[in-house]
């Protein structure tokens, strides 16, 4: 068993792709819930409430369906350890290269754009890990 390989997870990259379209607006909408409050208490403070907040739902917007209709079609078949290793890494890091564009004008200093960063990373950790929990539990099959 390498990782996750055997373990009976909902694994989206071996779904049909009517079936994650119906999933995504579940799994979107419980993303920016983990997520929104991390970025709200972890990206700088040189931001105001309300675009923490937006950058919550923003970011996982911009990202979200690449990794939830696009990469599981890419990776169908494939094992799913391969597919986690690519949306989970593709995820945050796409998610600080849209942060970077978007406020790369401001009068950040180094320290801004690390912690928003790293927050940025423990969101998608954090959703990454109770998708997990989630999908380990079958509460996905409640919906």
């Amino acid at each position: 068993m390498f990782l996750f390989d055997e373990v009976d997870f909902v694994q989206t990259q071996n779904m049909p792709i009517g079936e994650l379209w119906k999933f995504l607006p579940f799994g979107y909408l419980v993303t920016i819930l983990i997520e929104t409050p991390i970025l709200l208490l972890g990206l700088t403070k040189k931001l105001s409430i309300k675009q923490r907040l937006m950058c919550g739902v923003w970011l996982t917007a911009c990202t979200y369906p690449i990794v939830v209709i696009v990469l599981p079609t890419l990776f169908y078949g494939y094992s799913r350890t391969s597919y986690l290793i690519v949306a989970e890494i593709f995820a945050p890091v796409a998610e600080c290269v849209i942060f970077w564009f978007a406020f790369r004008g401001r009068d950040f200093v180094n320290a801004d754009w690390i912690r928003s960063m790293i927050a940025i990373v423990i969101a998608n950790l954090a959703s990454f890990g109770l998708g997990e929990v989630i999908g380990y539990y079958g509460w996905f099959g409640l919906f």
